[in-house]
């Protein structure tokens, strides 16, 4: 009987193809990405999702995501597709809400609660619309842009003090959300992603002499490689672009 079921439900997995989200794809890293998993392949569909994109994701409103949760998950019963890949390539550094902090005396109230927003609070309700799309059988991944500044462990520097905060505030998320997710997926794998420095407008102004900038299709080549390698015993970890766990 076991054995029946089993095979019927292998047989559900061979007929039932993947779906691959990107939601940030309006941005230099999530382009790439899109656009690498469209030369890849693997995946019968790839979705971009962002700020410019119909429909689009506004994290300022969670109706928005909502609404395009809804929609993926109508893509996903009309072409027989498994949300089987999902990644959030968001993030906020630098822009008219503010700068980085240098120090305490430069905190404001105005770019915390941005960074706070693009950083934590909208990925968080990603998760809150979009995991339950995620199929309850068979491997699937979430990867969530973090950054190694986020790392408590690894600061030595200071500074930054808002977007230090809000990755470490995004990591504990994706942590606190593997373990739910495992309860009900045992292949699923829930990570946040060092991406390196990446030459992108959120990354310009910071990108110092010395520092290993790399484009933005590599950047995108080498984390699909590190999701590609994840198994389950990796989930709730933050990793970086060679595949290294680091601290939280």
């Amino acid at each position: 009987m076991n054995s029946d079921k089993n095979s019927m439900v292998a047989q559900t997995q061979t007929q039932t193809q993947s779906l691959a989200v990107v939601i940030g794809a309006s941005g230099g890293l999530g382009a790439a990405l899109q656009a690498q998993l469209e030369r890849d392949g693997h995946h019968a569909q790839v979705l971009g999702l962002g700020r410019r994109t119909d429909p689009g994701i506004d994290f300022s409103q969670e109706a928005s995501i909502a609404s395009a949760a809804q929609a993926v998950a109508e893509v996903c019963a009309a072409a027989n597709l498994e949300l089987r890949l999902l990644i959030v390539a968001t993030g906020f550094l630098h822009g008219a809400s503010g700068q980085p902090e240098r120090s305490w005396a430069n905190l404001d109230v105005g770019y915390l609660e941005h960074v706070f927003k693009i950083n934590t609070l909208g990925p968080g309700l990603v998760m809150k619309h979009f995991f339950p799309l995620l199929p309850k059988q068979g491997r699937c991944v979430a990867g969530f842009l973090s950054a190694k500044v986020g790392s408590i462990g690894d600061n030595a520097l200071g500074g930054w003090y808002g977007y230090r905060a809000s990755k470490a505030a995004l990591n504990q998320l994706v942590k606190t959300a593997s373990i739910e997710l495992t309860r009900r997926n045992r292949q699923s794998i829930c990570v946040a992603l060092h991406p390196g420095t990446v030459s992108t407008a959120l990354s310009e102004p910071f990108a110092k002499t010395g520092l290993n900038v790399r484009p933005a299709p590599e950047a995108a080549r080498d984390l699909l490689a590190v999701l590609e390698a994840l198994t389950p015993q990796d989930t709730g970890g933050l990793v970086d672009y060679l595949g290294q766990k680091l601290p939280f």
